[in-house]
């Protein structure tokens, strides 16, 4: 479904990945894993079109869009889920998610893709003409992941969806994230709680220095002594 081929994207004069490749198929979850500063959150970034890459390729469902931008990107089945989830506080929850439906292929489903999202998230139907801005963590990192879901995704990208929730919230949120993929939607996700990542994960790619320095199945990674003593701490 996604293939990166040998991308290089800069901060001015710093590259920030260097040579880059990696592939994600039609329903996978596929994690990237890493310290931070490695590259992570710029490789979604380069595949949203928010970062142009300086060289290399991204081709998606047979398509390039390397030179896309971000609004294409999203017209072709691509939406990221931003770290801190940048969600507008002053508007209502139910502004929000609508707001991820003004793409041309889910303009006319609002009502269907509401439903479905409260069909993962029912504390946001509850909560639907409520201030974002005055929902619990957990509450707004459901909220960033619903409002991704509203553009009707072939590929789901989620950067660090546990950040900053207590270990019982991410729990759930990894839970739904298994029950998304279930439904045929793909998914990469970027994330630092890399037990985690590789618990949910079919195949996974470590990141060290803008550079891929491991790749493989998520349990080989979850066995392998070098992920253990560096990402998990065993």
């Amino acid at each position: 479904m996604l293939k990166v081929d040998k991308i290089v994207a800069k901060y001015g004069d710093v590259r920030a990945l260097q040579n880059v490749s990696f592939k994600v198929d039609d329903g996978e979850i596929v994690s990237i894993i890493g310290s931070n500063g490695s590259g992570k959150s710029t490789s979604l970034n380069t595949i949203s079109g928010v970062i142009r890459c300086s060289s290399g390729s991204i081709i998606f469902d047979d398509q390039e869009i390397t030179r896309a931008l971000p609004h294409q990107v999203v017209e072709a089945g691509i939406v990221q889920v931003p770290e801190g989830r940048r969600l507008f506080p002053y508007m209502t929850v139910f502004e929000n998610l609508k707001l991820g439906s003004f793409n041309s292929h889910s303009r006319k489903n609002l009502r269907e893709s509401l439903e479905e999202v409260f069909g993962y998230f029912p504390i946001l139907s509850e909560r639907k003409e409520q201030m974002a801005g005055t929902l619990s963590g957990g509450e707004q990192q459901m909220l960033a992941i619903g409002r991704g879901l509203m553009a009707k995704p072939k590929l789901l990208m989620l950067d660090e969806p546990s950040l900053g929730l207590a270990p019982i919230v991410v729990e759930q949120v990894f839970e739904t994230v298994k029950k998304i993929n279930s439904r045929k939607i793909t998914i990469l996700l970027v994330e630092q709680d890399v037990f985690q990542a590789l618990e949910v994960a079919c195949r996974a790619y470590v990141l060290e220095n803008g550079s891929i320095a491991i790749e493989g199945s998520a349990e080989d990674l979850l066995n392998n002594p070098r992920i253990k003593e560096a990402y998990i701490g065993i």
